[in-house]
């Protein structure tokens, strides 16, 4: 199982939210390259970058920051938010981002995102599915689809894509443990998927328990950051 850490931005800092909420936001950091380059450092090879600023303004608000990471590290990165068309697709990867993910488009506009599979295939385009309960949410969390988390997984399979980033938005940040439960019956019911889970990983028990049900990686936000995980703890799954 892969460990990607996360680093969320507003206003180019590295920051932590809970549960999706913008008003409950936390700073760690005000150099997110140099957080980047300590994960590089530990031996991590994966980072999960989210434009916060951008998933709010719906077009990509801190390229400046993943430049700099790609430029200064070797991590291959997934990039999300505001990446809302072809243009911010693209200053998104020419930026150095290996992976996008599709969240609120993938629901408002699937053909767009079909295409961007056709073009570039499942490897460049991850999938961002959001969910609180049973069904996906959309606009940086703040509004609930009517889409199913059931029916975005199958209609995107059928799509072609392979990559899907799971967030429970209702435990993210909240350091309670994640959706072990949700996790396991995905891997179950969608064996052709690869899992990542995101939200409420807390402790390495948490890790080796993701590890267990067949996640195919695993996203650690707050618990690096508030130190319930230490990039030490990870070297034994690196």
């Amino acid at each position: 199982m892969e460990i990607i850490p996360a680093i969320d931005l507003i206003n180019g800092q590295c920051v932590r939210l809970s549960a999706g909420d913008f008003a409950r936001q936390t700073t760690y950091d005000a150099d997110p390259v140099a957080v980047a380059q300590r994960f590089a450092d530990a031996g991590v090879r994966r980072l999960h970058l989210v434009d916060l600023d951008g998933a709010r303004a719906g077009r990509p608000v801190n390229l400046a920051v993943l430049e700099g990471i790609a430029r200064q590290t070797d991590l291959d990165i997934d990039a999300g938010g505001g990446i809302q068309d072809d243009a911010a697709l693209t200053q998104v990867l020419n930026a150095g981002a290996k992976h996008a993910t599709a969240g609120s488009l993938a629901v408002r506009s699937p053909g767009v995102v079909r295409g961007w599979l056709s073009r570039h295939g499942a490897d460049t385009i991850y999938l961002g599915a959001d969910f609180k309960g049973e069904h996906i949410l959309i606009n940086a969390w703040a509004e609930q689809s009517e889409l199913t988390l059931s029916a975005f997984l199958s209609n995107y399979l059928a799509a072609g894509a392979t990559t899907f980033i799971c967030t429970d938005v209702s435990k993210d940040g909240l350091l309670q443990g994640p959706s072990l439960a949700t996790y396991r019956r995905l891997v179950s019911e969608y064996p052709a998927a690869r899992f990542i889970a995101s939200g409420g990983v807390t402790s390495v028990a948490d890790v080796e328990a993701l590890a267990e049900a067949g996640m195919h990686g695993a996203i650690i936000g707050k618990a690096l950051y508030e130190g319930t995980i230490s990039l030490t703890d990870l070297r034994r799954f690196l």
